[in-house]
């Protein structure tokens, strides 16, 4: 087994939780979006959030807007729907939950190898 396949999953797992949570706040763009996620180490590319995304629109999660730009064409910014709001909520319960979970698998295994 291949470790790089199994950080690239761990990492997918996560990633529709983080674009939520970027998006909580303020309604951003996809560059803005991978710069984001780039500087918190989530390195993604376009080909994989432009689906996502789509995926997350048509959930009712997301919706957007087209705003002219100085410098270059219109750009399309993402905002979380009501129902993404709710989503979102229920989703960093359960990751606190998750979080909580490994915390104590993995500190439990540390603590027995001592």
């Amino acid at each position: 087994m291949k470790i790089e396949n199994t950080k690239a999953q761990m990492r997918k797992g996560v990633l529709e939780y983080c674009i939520l949570s970027i998006l909580k706040d303020e309604d951003a763009y996809v560059a803005e979006i991978l710069d984001t996620l780039k500087d918190a180490k989530l390195l993604v590319v376009e080909g994989t959030i432009y689906p996502l995304l789509t995926r997350l629109k048509n959930a009712g999660l997301l919706n957007y807007r087209w705003e002219e730009s100085t410098s270059g064409p219109p750009r399309k910014y993402y905002g979380l729907t009501d129902t993404g709001k709710l989503f979102l909520n229920e989703l960093s319960s359960t990751w606190d939950d998750l979080h909580k979970a490994v915390q104590l698998v993995t500190n439990h295994k540390a603590k027995n190898n001592e």
